[in-house]
């Protein structure tokens, strides 16, 4: 029989343990805020929920039962109170920095969720492990609110992997990029000059806009959005809009795009609607010292140049007009070849002189006409007219004469036969 005694036996058959040692246990208690192990320690071991995993809205109860087993990382042997501090997502973390080293040798692609926005950057969660990804590695352009990055599964690749410095650096920039590059050699090698092609406003600056194409940007210089002059890119297009454009120029990986194309040129039939002579009516669209630009229409603007504002002196053209203004005017000057137009409202004004000048001339002359007729004096007849005119007079009166002298001869002949006719008185 054993000269050891009871204590002495089962002092024995406990293990010894140290801070860092990594231990199997079993569970024998579950709370809210932490699990009860048996390690075959004088004491039992606790484990936290904070040091059983990062994510503090886990549930203890639903994640372990009584019975279980758990592989653990003792923290400290006696904690003050003889209880045995336990750690689980240290010892995963442990095992999550081996993982990274390989991925990062690799150059591996993960998959993680967000778990947090921070001010200079996002906290991916990969298993246990936490990666930091920098706010200029989570994107190819400067995004200054990743909110819209909470939650979302993203994929990343590892840039610097220090576990003594608890630094775990990922870069989702790096894929961005390269998958860009992929699909802009796709895009490259199946375009041409003058191929019409859909795109997407991605970005808008002061000289133009940069339309995804699917695969590559292009850019959609100011000078190539309208035939028209164009002030600022945003008051036409907003980013996400659709747009059809041409492609205008190809040179090794940049894409120069235009919406000018032939078929919406304002200058096709230029020539016959704004000929040498006509008058126009167009709005004053800027102004300069020497002159006033108007436009006839989007893409064709015409100069008035100060000297054929008015017929009056004209110190500049901010003095009679303004942006915006209606005008009418002569195309005195018409070059196809430059698009240059040129007009005058002083040779309107002239046009219009002259016309009521002749047209006072002519009501002068009128007047004049007039009143010399009612001074000419009446010429003499010919004797011929005048005798005529004596005989034309005359020829009533000797009727009438005729035919009284006849009423009297009846009168005088019925009287003399009455009185024959009578029978003689005895």
């Amino acid at each position: 029989m054993s000269d050891l005694s009871f204590e002495e036996m089962l002092e024995d058959s406990i293990v010894t343990i140290h801070n860092g040692e990594v231990v199997e246990g079993t569970v024998i208690g579950v709370k809210d805020s932490e699990i009860i192990l048996n390690i075959g320690y004088k004491a039992d071991g606790i484990l936290t929920k904070n040091e059983y995993s990062n994510n503090a809205d886990i549930d203890l109860t639903a994640e372990v039962k009584t019975g279980d087993k758990m592989t653990v990382k003792v923290l400290k042997v006696n904690d003050g109170d003889g209880q045995v501090l336990l750690t689980y997502k240290r010892l995963q973390q442990d095992k999550m920095n081996k993982r990274f080293e390989e991925a990062f040798e690799n150059n591996e692609v993960l998959t993680g969720k967000v778990a947090a926005v921070l001010k200079g950057g996002l906290s991916v969660a990969y298993g246990e492990g936490r990666v930091f990804i920098p706010a200029s590695l989570v994107s190819d352009m400067y995004e200054k609110d990743l909110s819209k990055y909470a939650d979302q599964e993203i994929e990343f690749v590892l840039t610097e992997v220090n576990p003594h410095k608890r630094r775990i650096i990922g870069n989702r920039k790096q894929l961005i990029v390269e998958e860009k590059k992929k699909l802009q050699q796709e895009l490259l090698e199946k375009i041409e000059v003058g191929m019409m092609m859909e795109g997407t406003v991605k970005n808008l600056t002061n000289f133009g806009a940069f339309i995804d194409l699917g695969g590559a940007d292009g850019l959609l210089h100011i000078s190539e959005m309208s035939w028209g002059r164009v002030d600022d890119p945003k008051k036409i297009f907003k980013v996400g809009d659709k747009v059809n454009v041409r492609i205008k120029d190809i040179v090794d990986s940049k894409i120069a795009l235009t919406m000018k194309l032939e078929e919406n040129n304002p200058w096709k039939n230029a020539a016959e609607k704004y000929q040498i002579g006509t008058l126009i009516t167009g709005k004053v669209a800027r102004m300069t010292d020497f002159g006033a630009f108007i436009e006839l229409e989007e893409g064709i603007d015409a100069l008035l140049h100060v000297s054929q504002i008015s017929i009056e002196h004209v110190e500049k053209p901010s003095d009679v007009l303004k942006v915006g203004q209606e005008i009418t005017a002569k195309i005195v000057d018409f070059n196809e070849e430059t698009k240059k137009i040129s007009l005058s409202i002083k040779a309107v004004e002239i046009e219009k002189k002259k016309a009521e000048e002749a047209k006072a001339e002519e009501a002068k002359a009128e007047t004049e006409a007039e009143v010399e007729a009612e001074a000419e004096p009446e010429t003499e007849k010919e004797p011929e007219v005048v005798e005529e005119e004596v005989r034309a007079e005359a020829e009533p009166e000797a009727a009438e004469e005729a035919e009284a002298e006849a009423e009297a001869a009846e009168e005088a002949e019925a009287e003399v036969t009455e009185e024959a006719e009578a029978p003689e008185e005895e």
